[in-house]
């Protein structure tokens, strides 16, 4: 039978339903550059349809390969365990379909210049609107996701110079909606007292959703004290034409057999400075509890476009609407040990004392629990955009409980342990931002 191929991309998912109109476009532009090859979209977690449901639909239409394209900036967990590990256990559970995994968006001269046009207009209106100011005179502020691993981290800031040195700006600082530090609010605070006459702040997100709406307010925030400053707020990426480009090549590697991730950098393979606890940790999704569950509340005042306000009890209060009392990412619990991990793990700030901690008898039982019927293991071959085909590890089978800084909310009552993150207790992070009251 004749090989039929069919694109498939992998995204996250958000409360916002704009977030999720914006991401299905990604979609609609591959079919548009690829007539003959079906492309569908699907998402972890908060949105329909599921990456599963996506799956479906293109093995539904006759596809027996697929070239699957995380919708992501950069590689962090997200596009190294969660989604390979949704496409793992899809491809075990339909032996006639092969996937083949590209990689994320990455560092790219289309999205450095896709990211140089949304600043340069918003410098343009600024100077049309609020008057004149010289590039040199001009801080840019380059606000990424954020991340517990540092290598994503790091590209955020190098993005953040090549737009610096590349669009002559006077100053550059980077700061994370998230997870790592610093925060917007602080990085901002601390941006204001450089001296710059203005700051054009850049959300460097492929859409829009809770983290970007947040990112302006706290601009707003920051900006009201700092008065004599000319704060801009420049657009997200969302469908620049340079965008939908990158996407179209990271299909064409995958074709090419040269989708190859950067596991030099990688922490789970490499003893990357204070993140030595995250080597051979597990390739597995957390986000199957949370898949297709929605997002907003039906009738909320925000129409779709969601800033999480349903998440606060006195808001769901006010308007009449129901409010349960969920597990939040944006409000970690402390975090627990990793015992899976070497004797040698580097445990920093306040869980420096789970170093040499235990488990106790009710969570070895469940590390010694059998199978649950998930995959065991994973292979890193040439289907993998990693590179790596003589990487393999064991899956363990352990639940665990997580707590990041992640911007979503959602209740389980089962456990996923994550390696501690060694900065939790930086004081400018990581928690992500909070709405404020």
């Amino acid at each position: 039978m004749a090989e039929k191929l069919g694109i498939m991309v992998c995204g996250h998912g958000s409360r916002n339903q704009n977030a999720a109109k914006e991401f299905a476009v990604i979609a609609e532009a591959l079919r548009a550059r690829n007539p003959d090859m079906p492309a569908e979209y699907g998402y972890l977690e908060f949105c329909n349809p599921v990456i599963s449901a996506g799956l479906d639909s293109l093995r539904a239409q006759g596809v027996t390969r697929v070239l699957a394209v995380p919708g992501m900036l950069f590689a962090a967990g997200h596009a190294k365990n969660d989604i390979p590990s949704v496409l793992n256990t899809y491809q075990a559970q339909n032996p006639g379909m092969v996937i083949n995994y590209g990689r994320e968006l990455g560092i790219d001269l289309k999205m450095i210049r896709a990211a140089g046009d949304r600043i340069q207009a918003a410098v343009d209106e600024a100077n049309e609107t609020l008057g004149f100011v010289e590039k040199h005179d001009t801080l840019l502020m380059v606000v990424g996701r954020g991340s517990s691993d540092p290598d994503a981290n790091s590209n955020a800031t190098k993005v953040m110079r090549m737009l610096w040195e590349g669009m002559g700006f006077g100053w550059g600082e980077t700061c994370y909606s998230g997870v790592t530090f610093p925060l917007v609010e602080p990085g901002l605070t601390h941006a204001a007292k450089l001296g710059y006459k203005r700051i054009v702040v850049f959300p460097y997100f492929l859409f829009t959703g809770v983290l970007v709406k947040r990112i302006y307010s706290y601009t707003d925030e920051v900006a009201a004290r700092y008065p004599e400053i000319q704060f801009v707020k420049a657009s997200y990426l969302n469908d620049h034409p340079l965008v939908l480009d990158a996407f179209q090549d990271r299909v064409k590697e995958i074709l090419e057999g040269a989708a190859v991730m950067n596991c030099q950098m990688c922490k789970y393979r490499e003893q990357v400075l204070g993140f030595e606890a995250d080597v051979g940790q597990p390739q597995e999704s957390h986000h199957h509890h949370v898949e297709g569950i929605g997002g907003g509340l039906e009738n909320c005042p925000c129409m779709g476009d969601c800033d999480a306000s349903c998440r606060d009890p006195d808001f769901c209060s006010e308007h009449g609407l129901p409010w349960t009392p969920v597990h939040s990412h944006a409000e970690p619990a402390p975090l627990a040990p990793a015992f899976d991990y070497a004797p040698q793990t580097t445990l920093g700030g306040k869980y420096g004392h789970l170093l040499n901690a235990a488990p106790d008898a009710s969570l070895q039982a469940v590390m010694d629990a059998p199978s649950s019927g998930k995959l065991t293991s994973h292979e890193h071959g040439p289907n993998c955009g990693c590179g790596h085909p003589d990487h393999d590890h064991a899956h363990h089978d352990h639940g665990h409980a997580h707590s990041h800084g992640h911007d979503h909310s959602h209740g389980h009552d089962y456990g996923h342990h994550h390696a501690p993150y060694p900065h939790a207790d930086h004081p400018l992070g990581p928690k992500s931002m909070q709405k404020k009251k």
